[in-house]
């Protein structure tokens, strides 16, 4: 991307965390609807991804099937763009009444029992506000890791819009992360991770909707070397303003194997976890980038 187009990228960002936070919510949400509408008609890379990637999670759905999900793909995807923009805006009893979490108890136990808790979800609905709501409702902070974006000012706004919502975020690159996840779960804390997408080509392999990809060894890793418990978490939206979400039973460490062995067999329950929300709510999952192996790398199938 050129310096150019990175100055337009940050600046529509900060015109985004600016303008629409101010708006009144009814005009937000219609705001999105029309824009994702807008993109969805124009069919570009993303919109056609986006597509792609339902036909796996929906494989017997026919063209105009796929055509209606990538619609209400593109709105759930721009509900949670304004939403977020706006999230800085919102009251705390806004915020704790927004998010409706079944199933808490799995988070509340692990966090009352000190032993550190990881919860990992997909990019389903609005992550961004389920995070909130725990820093907000469970008046717990927590530490996430963030994807470096370009420019490094876009990056920078998005860390302090996430830290300004009570969270600890830490850079994907730079090889400390890691370490310091470890040290807050040792420590008794919470760490969220997104974690059905490797961004380091170096993640394990499971099978997801029947084919290959990867997906990152961190969680199941750090839950081996702390000794925390891992928590799936999948996410989605109804016709409510409230999002709906579900907190899944623990991934149990392996008794037998090593920790290649180990990682695998968890990072697998986690694939299988997310797979059921996201078989459940479609629409809602947000991935409009390549995700299977097949996709890629193009010498092992069409793209």
């Amino acid at each position: 991307m050129s310096s150019a187009q990175d100055r337009l990228t940050d600046a529509l960002y900060g015109l985004g965390w600016s303008t629409v936070k101010k708006l009144p919510e009814p005009v937000a949400v219609r705001l999105g609807r029309t824009i994702a509408d807008l993109a969805w008609k124009r069919r570009g890379k993303g919109v056609r991804r986006l597509e792609s990637n339902y036909a796996r999670v929906v494989p017997d759905a026919s063209p105009e099937r796929l055509a209606e999900l990538s619609r209400a793909g593109m709105r759930s995807y721009l509900r949670y763009w304004m939403e977020s923009f706006r999230l800085p805006a919102w009251s705390a009893e806004r915020i704790r009444t927004g998010f409706d979490c079944k199933d808490v108890h799995h988070l509340t136990d692990g966090i009352a029992s000190d032993r550190g808790v990881i919860l990992a979800l997909p990019h389903l609905a609005n992550w961004d506000l389920a995070g909130a709501w725990v820093t907000t409702k469970l008046d717990t902070p927590f530490t996430t890791v963030a994807e470096r974006l370009k420019p490094e000012t876009l990056y920078d706004r998005f860390v302090a819009y996430r830290e300004g919502l009570g969270m600890e975020v830490l850079p994907h690159s730079g090889g400390t992360a890691f370490g310091t996840l470890a040290r807050r779960l040792r420590d008794g804390g919470l760490v969220c991770l997104v974690a059905e997408r490797d961004l380091s080509a170096s993640g394990v392999e499971v099978k997801f909707f029947g084919e290959a990809t990867r997906m990152p060894a961190g969680p199941a890793l750090l839950a081996q070397q702390t000794g925390a418990l891992l928590l799936p978490v999948t996410l989605w939206y109804d016709d409510s303003p409230v999002m709906q979400g579900r907190i899944h039973p623990p991934v149990e460490v392996p008794e037998s194997g090593d920790r290649a062995e180990k990682t695998s067999v968890m990072t697998q329950a986690l694939a299988d976890a997310f797979a059921t929300g996201i078989a459940d709510h479609p629409e809602d999952w947000h991935m409009l980038q390549r995700l299977w192996l097949t996709d890629l790398d193009p010498s092992k199938g069409p793209s």
